[in-house]
C-alpha cells in the first residue's frame, strides 16, 4: 500500500507513521509513506549538539525547527523538494534481518538514481546513497516490534545551502541532489511514481 502525504509538518508525519506501525503490527499490509517536509532538522539517537552549526535560536529565527527523534543515525535536514521515503514494513513477516533491510533500502535509492542516468553507490561504513564523494540520500530508521519506520530522504530539488546549518550525519561531507547532478529541476511526481514502482520490486525481493 502507498500513502502520499504531500508537504506535511514533520511532527504530523511522525504521528502518521506511528499509526501505520500499529496497523502493520496488528496484521495490516506493509505500507510506503511518501512526503516532503517544511524545513526541519532532526536529531537521531546518535546525534551531538555540536553537529548543529548554528545556535537553536538562530535556526528558529530562520524558520527551521529542531526535533529529537527515535531513529538511528545522527543529524539530518529535511526541506521542500526532498522526497522522504518512509517504508513501514514487518521485517519478521518477511524474514528479513535489520542489516538486510538497510541494504535493500539503500539499493532502492541506488536504483532510483540509475533510472535517471546517475551512477550511485551504497556504503556499509557510511550508510546512505553516494555519487562519488557526495551524498544524495540519507538513511535512518526506527523499529518497533519488528516493524520499521523513518527511512530515507532523497535530495531532488531542495535547497542544498540549508545543509550548511548542520554537519550532515555527523560527517564533513558535501551534499548533492538529483537536480544539481542533472543540471535542471526534476519532476517530483515522476520521482514519486518511480519510487512507488521500485517499492513493489523492493517488496518482491528483486531490489537486492
Amino acid at each position: 500500500m502507498v500513502v502520499s502525504g504531500g508537504l506535511i509538518d514533520y511532527a504530523r508525519a511522525l504521528e502518521r507513521q506511528r499509526a501505520l506501525v500499529e496497523d502493520v503490527i496488528a496484521g495490516g499490509p506493509d505500507t510506503l509513506f511518501l512526503c516532503e517536509h517544511p524545513a526541519v532538522i532532526t536529531l537521531g539517537r546518535r546525534s551531538h549538539e555540536a553537529h548543529l552549526l548554528r545556535p537553536r535560536k538562530d535556526l528558529a529565527a530562520q524558520g527551521v525547527s529542531v526535533i529529537s527523534v527515535d531513529r538511528g543515525g545522527d543529524v539530518t535536514l529535511h526541506a521542500p523538494g526532498q522526497m522522504v521515503i518512509y517504508p513501514v514494513v514487518n521485517l519478521k513477516r518477511r524474514g528479513w534481518g535489520l542489516g538486510e533491510y538497510l541494504r535493500k533500502l539503500e539499493q532502492l535509492g541506488v536504483d532510483l538514481l540509475k533510472g535517471f542516468g546517475i551512477l550511485a553507490t551504497g556504503d556499509d561504513g557510511r550508510r546512505g546513497v553516494w555519487v562519488g564523494k557526495e551524498k544524495v540520500a540519507s538513511i535512518g530508521i526506527g523499529v518497533r516490534r519488528w516493524v520499521t519506520y523513518h527511512g530515507m530522504a532523497v535530495n531532488v530539488n531542495n535547497d542544498l545551502g540549508l545543509f550548511r546549518l548542520i554537519r550532515p550525519c555527523g560527517l564533513d561531507v558535501q551534499m548533492t541532489s538529483l537536480g544539481r547532478i542533472l543540471g535542471k529541476p526534476v519532476d517530483m511526481a515522476e520521482v514519486r511514481r518511480r519510487i512507488e514502482q521500485q517499492f513493489k520490486d523492493f517488496m518482491m525481493g528483486s531490489s537486492i
